[in-house]
């Protein structure tokens, strides 16, 4: 074949595919919307009512809580971090499929008031997917909101409530100081979150087990070495029955090598929290406020079990999110 010939092909290839309309481009952002939708109105029942808002006094909006929820889920997966990009790129060319299209301003707001109902779909989900656990996995990793050198002068948080103003911390993984939050989570074996919770930097991660006591009983919870406490360890066993279990320090008496099968195991949750980085990019932050980080942080937690229950009812495995929509 010539090369003149190949790429004449190569253009007429091109030219054919732009005539196309967006209804018949596979796997457009409006597709995978509508596939995301139906899935949160499967799990939405006693939580929405038949307009699919959360019931509340005042007009109905026409844009649903439930295509909030949908839509903001759909970005997540699509590693849209950015409202702008969203709504003045990539929500254009399907205007006239979303006809009842809100504003960016009001879908950052009603994003926010949502999240609980986000939150509880998410729970739902993963129940579905892996109810009759009895062995997770624990860890935490840094969420930076700006940089060391401005943390002194960041406002987020300082207005309202300290308590949730995030605040210096020291990552052992990546041996550095950050400013921000840390996010601690527990996954079972299959990879899915059954848990989490954001916490100030400083917080040490066996403080996130005395949340954990209150939820589970009678399991096995598997932790790095930032876990270890015999108090801690013995409080969680004759209160809820649970095994916290962490490999030894080399300055421990009682030390002993690593279990093979519990180090490839813990493999999983670290592959979710890397998987969080990369594709739903949970270390990139344009919130301005608590409320806003914490939203986003729901959003790509839930977008993440969205796509694991996709590969879960095509019988595919759970942890090949990168195309399950494909």
């Amino acid at each position: 074949m010539s090369k003149k010939l190949h790429i004449s092909l190569i253009f007429s290839n091109l030219v054919v595919f732009k005539t196309l309309s967006p209804n018949h481009r596979m796997y457009n952002l409006y597709t995978k919307f509508v596939k995301i939708l139906e899935i949160c109105k499967q799990f939405s029942e006693n939580l929405v009512n038949e307009s699919g808002n959360v019931p509340r006094r005042g007009p109905v909006p026409k844009f649903s809580d439930l295509e909030v929820v949908a839509l903001s889920l759909t970005a997540e997966t699509e590693s849209i971090d950015s409202e702008k990009w969203l709504f003045d790129y990539k929500l254009q060319e399907y205007k006239d499929n979303i006809p009842n299209l809100i504003s960016r301003r009001q879908f950052n707001d009603r994003r926010k008031k949502t999240a609980g109902l986000c939150e509880e779909l998410r729970k739902r989900i993963a129940m579905e997917m892996d109810g009759g656990e009895e062995q997770f996995f624990v860890d935490s990793k840094p969420i930076e909101v700006c940089r060391v050198a401005r943390g002194k002068r960041c406002k987020m948080g300082r207005t309202g409530n300290f308590s949730q103003a995030p605040d210096f911390g020291f990552c052992a993984s990546q041996n550095t100081y950050y400013f921000g939050y840390k996010l601690h989570a527990l996954c079972g074996l299959s990879g899915v979150i059954h848990s989490y919770d954001l916490s100030k930097a400083s917080v040490a991660d066996l403080h996130y087990m005395k949340d954990v006591k209150h939820t589970y009983h009678d399991c096995s919870i598997y932790g790095d070495k930032g876990y270890i406490g015999a108090d801690v360890q013995l409080d969680l066993f004759e209160t809820a029955h649970i095994r916290l279990e962490c490999p030894y320090r080399l300055n421990q008496k009682d030390w002993k090598p690593t279990f093979i099968p519990f180090a490839k195991a813990r493999k999983r949750i670290e592959t979710i929290f890397s998987q969080l980085t990369d594709q739903f990019l949970v270390i990139r932050n344009y919130a301005k406020i608590t409320n806003g980080l914490f939203a986003r942080i729901i959003g790509k937690i839930s977008a993440l079990t969205i796509l694991q229950y996709v590969n879960f009812i095509n019988d595919k495995p759970l942890g090949r999110i990168k195309y399950a929509l494909n």
